[in-house]
């Protein structure tokens, strides 16, 4: 089950990341921007971040030649960080994207594949498999870098790309006091998702042995 859940993560997660680069970078280039500012673009969504992260993950461990390649993707902590920052994608865009727009055709394929399908996948293999007791509180100090760098790159690229990634996180029609609500509830979130990471993957290793 361990093994066919990677796989099915693997396949379909590389299967929503390449139809979306496939179908948004000839959309922003029409949009006005230039091929390498789309390939930015795409690579400026925290779903398509952690959705790469996630593909290596399961790729470092499916193949001796994935581990040699990104040994950092298998470690326990690190991937118990990517069930962490997955499952926030999934609870945000459930919650709070979902209803901002209406995706038809292959984006609303990208959208099911990218922000459900994988992120189910890859939490219930953790779960199942990817849980082993080795994580410890500390590891939440470093997991929350990833969240804070990206809210870092959006804020201070907005001025100069002028657009965001996400509605939320726009200061210019928002404001700056709407925007930190936003950024410090999101926050909160990753930290009360890692709380629970942290005590499912020990209490997952107590119930093992």
């Amino acid at each position: 089950m361990a093994r066919f859940l990677q796989i099915a993560g693997l396949v379909i997660g590389l299967t929503g990341l390449v139809l979306q680069i496939c179908i948004t970078v000839p959309a922003s280039m029409a949009a006005g921007r230039s091929f390498l500012g789309s390939i930015v673009f795409y690579l400026s969504f925290f779903t398509i971040l952690t959705n790469i992260a996630a593909a290596l993950v399961h790729a470092s461990l499916l193949s001796p030649s994935g581990y040699a390649w990104f040994p950092a993707f298998a470690g326990p902590r690190l991937r118990a960080g990517v069930a962490v920052s997955i499952s926030l994608v999934f609870i945000v865009y459930a919650t709070v994207l979902a209803r901002l727009w209406q995706p038809q055709g292959l984006f609303l394929l990208c959208d099911i594949l990218l922000h459900y399908v994988t992120p189910a996948l890859f939490v219930l293999w953790w779960l199942i498999a990817g849980a082993d007791g080795s994580t410890r509180w500390r590891d939440i100090s470093r997991w929350i870098v990833y969240p804070l760098t990206y809210l870092a790159y959006v804020l201070l690229r907005a001025p100069m790309a002028g657009e965001v990634p996400y509605p939320f996180l726009n200061v210019e029609k928002n404001g700056a006091a709407s925007v930190a609500v936003s950024a410090l509830a999101t926050t909160a979130l990753f930290l009360a998702l890692s709380v629970i990471a942290v005590s499912a993957d020990h209490w997952l290793a107590r119930l093992r042995k």
